[in-house]
């Protein structure tokens, strides 16, 4: 079986989505085969506008896996929380079909990229959430954040509920794209360093830059090590 990870966010549109493409793409090119998954897609109809994110940011077309459904098992069209939406067109999440699908996913592939739907405590359900999905399977965690106003904040929090919660952090992507003012961008990048290792995680803090430096200018997302720890 392959490896899973989640990728979650301190907020909405932190950089999930363009961090989660970059790390398959990165990956990819080291020879492993890698997959991403959405667990759930709110705010448009048929494909995951997300997986199509992740597939042009990779490089590649569509895959089997996409089209089947198992990459984002629950689509709905209202934008906003996975529990209403789901209300909203007369169904409920189901935690153990999402399971089923990252399964099926990794019997085929070395790595799967999970990436989340808001922060870690968005609910799936009334009464469940993001974070007691990520208990309850024991998946290991990437956090998105950035220097902007009240990340450190939303950043530390998210740290807080991982520890407490008994779920691995890997590290931190550390959106730099559009940050204003360098003395903050290098004070927050050191504050979560130091808290990271704090809570016994690994200080690992990985620069994400925009998207374009990497596709259009070669350069590769040096995330790999957020995954040694899996390839060791």
């Amino acid at each position: 079986m392959g490896a899973v990870t989640c990728i979650s966010g301190i907020d909405t549109d932190i950089g999930k989505s363009v961090a989660t493409g970059l790390m398959a793409r990165s990956l990819s090119a080291l020879g492993y085969s890698v997959i991403t998954q959405k667990l759930v897609q709110t705010g448009c109809h048929g494909l995951a506008e997300d997986i199509l994110r992740h597939r042009q940011l990779m490089g590649i077309d569509l895959l089997p896996e996409d089209l089947s459904g198992l990459t984002c098992p629950y689509v709905f069209s209202k934008p906003c929380s996975p529990h209403l939406a789901a209300e909203l067109e007369g169904t409920a999440i189901d935690p153990d079909h999402i399971r089923r699908a990252t399964e099926r996913l990794a019997a085929g592939f070395d790595h799967v990229l999970l990436e989340g739907a808001g922060g870690l405590l968005v609910p799936l359900t009334p009464h469940f959430t993001f974070l007691d999905y990520l208990q309850a399977r024991g998946y290991p965690l990437i956090l998105v954040s950035s220097p902007r106003l009240g990340s450190i904040n939303h950043t530390l929090s998210a740290l807080e509920l991982a520890r407490g919660r008994g779920i691995a952090v890997k590290g931190i992507v550390y959106n730099c794209h559009g940050a204003g003012d360098a003395e903050i961008s290098r004070d927050s990048r050191q504050l979560f360093a130091d808290f990271l290792e704090f809570y016994g995680f690994p200080a690992c803090i990985v620069d994400l830059a925009s998207a374009d430096l990497y596709l259009e200018g070669g350069i590769p997302f040096d995330c790999l090590q957020l995954f040694r720890e899996e390839d060791s």
